[in-house]
């Protein structure tokens, strides 16, 4: 790919020294798949928290400001995309929308994809304070969402029990400004299996598009961050074809977790012999092997 055609990411996570989350689990599929990515690491920890020991640093909003000064001063504020992903406060997540009003500025076509991590499963585990940041103020700049149900439920108010639900909240979340919405997981499949859904405007319709998924046998952490950054790639690489972009998005990830259960079999499942195998999933990165199919409606 020419200097010049390479897209460029500005991707503003958290960070471990150890294992894969955040920009950890984000920046090497994009380098891989073709992408210039900056980074800017919301949190730096030793490791993700499902380990027994956490320490590390919390970026303030001012460190995060100072940051993008530079990057202003310098000329390299010219991006083609903004991913976001873990915030641990209100105020770093302010800035970040100052961020991404200057972005715009500098590249009017810029595409902001959010990953809002808020929780999981029904726990919250970011202060209440972002949970109204992310509805109002977010959500009417985002082009794309990633969230899962639980976070889906928290930006629209609404509670999801099947899928008709799921699909009124997606709607509720283009009716505030979001074109693209993918739901990375929900529990709305039969027992023992996931369903990933996901909705684009394209002017009066709005393409619909479902994969149903085995659920594996184990706890992952990472996943979430490494489906919005392959979600925006193949976004990208496709033309904005939603059916491409979630099937190609799923195959990766799927063989990404397939084999780090291998690698874990016999093994407890710790946080430590559970960490994702994405070095090891390079090809799967570049060329997935689509094997489930995505089914596909319209609605007017």
């Amino acid at each position: 790919m020419a200097e010049e055609t390479t897209p460029k990411i500005l991707s503003i996570q958290s960070h471990v020294v150890h294992g894969y989350v955040g920009n950890r689990s984000a920046v090497f599929p994009l380098q891989l798949l073709g992408f210039e990515v900056d980074f800017i690491n919301s949190v730096q920890l030793c490791t993700h928290t499902q380990y027994k020991k956490v320490t590390g640093q919390i970026l303030k909003e001012q460190d995060l400001t100072d940051l993008f000064e530079g990057l202003k001063e310098n000329g390299l504020d010219k991006y083609d995309y903004l991913l976001t992903g873990y915030v641990g406060s209100p105020s770093f997540l302010k800035e970040i929308l100052e961020v991404y009003k200057h972005l715009k500025s500098a590249n009017p076509g810029i595409v902001f994809v959010c990953d809002p991590v808020m929780g999981d499963n029904g726990q919250l585990y970011v202060p209440e304070e972002l949970v109204p940041l992310y509805q109002e103020c977010i959500v009417p700049h985002a082009h794309i969402l990633t969230p899962n149900q639980y976070e889906l439920e928290l930006l629209t108010g609404f509670k999801i029990s099947n899928v008709d639900d799921c699909w009124k909240a997606i709607e509720n979340l283009h009716m505030k400004g979001c074109k693209t919405v993918v739901v990375s997981s929900s529990d709305l499949g039969k027992n023992g299996e996931l369903l990933a859904l996901a909705s684009t405007l394209n002017g009066e319709s709005c393409q619909r598009v479902s994969i149903t998924l085995k659920k594996k046998q184990a706890i992952f952490v990472g996943t979430g961050d490494v489906f919005a950054s392959l979600m925006l790639a193949w976004m990208h690489k496709t033309n904005n074809d939603l059916k491409v972009a979630l099937e190609r998005t799923i195959a990766t990830l799927q063989a990404i977790l397939d084999r780090t259960l291998e690698c874990a079999k016999g093994k407890p499942h710790t946080p430590e012999n559970l960490e994702l195998k994405l070095i090891q999933s390079k090809r799967d990165i570049e060329k997935p092997q689509v094997i489930l199919s995505a089914n596909c409606s319209t609605r007017q």
